[in-house]
């Protein structure tokens, strides 16, 4: 796909390689490449990150020529339901690109692995709203009713109708869909919050299910979710939330573990971070020292955001460690809805379509 020439703003800091970043998101929307193989299936995922840290760069513009291509690209991969398979809505949503979709040609309703993934459809959904679309196009009913497919008795929901793990991470997902779509009817909402409350650690953490570790992205998933449904403050009492926001703040190193005894990452930047802003508490991080370690992680030569300084940049990481640095108001960046995980430009993109929905 080919994006339009530079046109960005200047590098604000020197050590901040802004444009650089820019390059490297332009790379990962033209081409996937090869050490991404893997990913193949994550297209969509893969896209958000390159769009979103556009966005979030301030270079959005930069898309504009192929605005409307990506948007039908999008569209292409979202799974409609079949007029003669009423269960072929469950497999409804958004799938990860067209390398699991049907063979056209031999017109089959159903195969295997053409199907929607949780995750998948978040990323779709976000990505069309950063670029602007209206979402007049999804097919709200038949998201929704594969959503509520996807709920397990526990209050958990799985990624796929034809089952698979089940954790936190894809509670987040069905939260934002639904806060996207402005429509709850699929996810149980009260069994969404007793899992979450079950899955709190003994130390104040959160994992991806009942007696499991506390981890920073499961912790944000959890705290996210009940922002998103409006659930915080009454799930937890004054003392306990002040307990949750100690069990972030003393993940801080330099920059962020995810857990304790771990080496500091990148992306915990932004799944500690934004879990302390949801929290009330990010001015409670140490901003000199956590961006010290973020711009360390940077790879200065081709751009990006690495796991570990030293080592190869990728999409998640750079797109997570941008999160890391706008968080702490970097000049020059967007600032992003924490929650929902896409600029507030996004998010109120979001509420204009939300005043239109609800007339």
């Amino acid at each position: 796909m080919e994006i339009e020439n530079d046109t960005s703003q200047e590098i604000v800091n020197e050590d901040f390689v802004c444009k650089k970043h820019i390059q490297y998101f332009k790379r990962c929307l033209e081409v996937l490449p090869s050490p991404y193989s893997s990913l193949d299936t994550s297209r969509i995922t893969v896209a958000f990150f390159a769009l979103s840290g556009l966005d979030i760069l301030n270079s959005l513009d930069l898309v504009e020529k192929n605005k409307n291509d990506i948007i039908e690209w999008i569209y292409s991969n979202q799974k409609l339901p079949s007029e003669s398979s009423n269960s072929s809505t469950l497999r409804c949503g958004f799938r990860g690109s067209s390398t699991t979709a049907c063979d056209r040609v031999l017109s089959q309703d159903i195969c295997e692995y053409d199907c929607s993934h949780i995750a998948m459809t978040y990323t779709a959904l976000a990505s069309l709203l950063i670029l602007g679309d209206d979402l007049s196009r999804v097919n709200r009913p038949a998201v929704i009713a594969a959503l509520k497919a996807l709920q397990l008795p526990d209050g958990s929901f799985q990624p796929t109708v034809d089952g698979s793990e089940n954790d936190m991470r894809f509670i987040y997902c069905a939260c934002c869909i639904s806060y996207i779509l402005n429509d709850w009817s699929g996810v149980d909402i009260p069994r969404v919050v007793q899992y979450i409350k079950e899955s709190r650690s003994y130390d104040f953490g959160f994992g991806q299910g009942p007696s499991l570790e506390a981890h920073g992205g499961s912790t944000f998933c959890a705290l996210a979710s009940l922002v998103l449904m409006n659930q915080l403050n009454s799930s937890f009492e004054a003392k306990e939330l002040e307990k949750i926001k100690r069990w972030c703040l003393v993940r801080q190193k330099s920059g962020f573990q995810g857990r304790p005894n771990k080496p500091v990452d990148t992306c915990y930047s932004f799944w500690v971070g934004a879990s302390l802003e949801l929290l009330g508490a990010f001015s409670c991080v140490d901003f000199p020292a956590n961006r010290e370690y973020l711009i360390s992680a940077q790879a200065t030569i081709t751009g990006g955001f690495s796991k570990w300084p030293g080592n190869h940049p990728d999409a998640l990481h750079t797109y997570f460690g941008l999160c890391g640095m706008t968080l702490m108001q970097e000049p020059g960046l967007n600032s992003i809805h924490a929650a929902l995980n896409v600029t507030q430009r996004a998010a109120n993109h979001l509420s204009k379509l939300h005043k239109h929905m609800n007339r």
